[in-house]
């Protein structure tokens, strides 16, 4: 957090929260913070609901409420629509894309200048795997993120911690489990992408950390130019 300056004084952040063990560590960890950090700054939970059947939310609303205090419940169809008959090919992508839409509309509406999401070390390399084998590109999420024209940033204060530690962290603290109804859930691209890195980790324990330290080390004199 503070090598990308992620909190700044009085500021209004969305926390968004999806269920997962990701994000209920970053809330608790944000709440954490903020009865100790030097700066004072307000947190607002939010889930957006992607309307499948089965669905979690009251059973979210209700824990974060005991806990946390209060999270806005966001009811959407964005699931349902991203798993429709015509856009069988990649629901996740647009999924993801319609959630996150719908996370910058309620940040704008109730004025926070930040979200912050619960990515970690493992999705960001991931990420940029997943651009390289299917989108062609290099790149990945980056800890702190500007959108239109620095009006809202994303920031993603787990990008230094593993999976593994969140996971271990979230036995410790007996964080509830929130059984995923998401189809696509154990199918996806990135899931694929997980399972070839599980296997090159097991291989070779220093694998995990050199793909990490070198997206902060591209040798751009190295690299093709853009062909079509």
């Amino acid at each position: 957090m503070n090598d990308y300056g992620m909190i700044s004084h009085k500021e209004k952040i969305l926390v968004g929260v999806s269920g997962g063990v990701d994000s209920l560590t970053l809330l608790r960890l944000l709440f954490d913070l903020q009865k100790r950090a030097p700066v004072e700054f307000d947190l607002l939970p939010v889930y957006v609901d992607p309307g499948f059947d089965s669905g979690f939310a009251d059973e979210l609303e209700a824990w974060v409420g005991e806990h946390f205090g209060r999270i806005i419940i966001d009811p959407t169809d964005h699931g349902i629509v991203a798993h429709s008959r015509e856009n069988r090919e990649n629901p996740c992508f647009l999924c993801s894309r319609l959630r996150r839409k719908r996370l910058f509309e309620i940040a704008t509406e109730l004025g926070c200048a930040k979200i912050a999401l619960g990515h970690h070390k493992d999705d960001l390399i991931e990420t940029l795997l997943l651009n390289m084998f299917y989108a062609g590109s290099i790149g990945t999420m980056k800890p702190r993120q500007s959108f239109f024209d620095g009006e809202i940033e994303i920031v993603r204060p787990l990008s230094y911690v593993e999976k593994r530690d969140i996971v271990s962290l979230s036995r410790l603290l007996k964080f509830p489990t929130f059984e995923n109804p998401c189809p696509s859930d154990g199918s996806t691209k990135r899931d694929t992408v997980k399972r070839v890195l599980e296997e090159l980790y097991k291989e070779n324990s220093h694998i995990k950390g050199n793909i990490f330290r070198s997206m902060g080390r591209v040798k751009t004199d190295y690299l093709l130019k853009q062909t079509l």
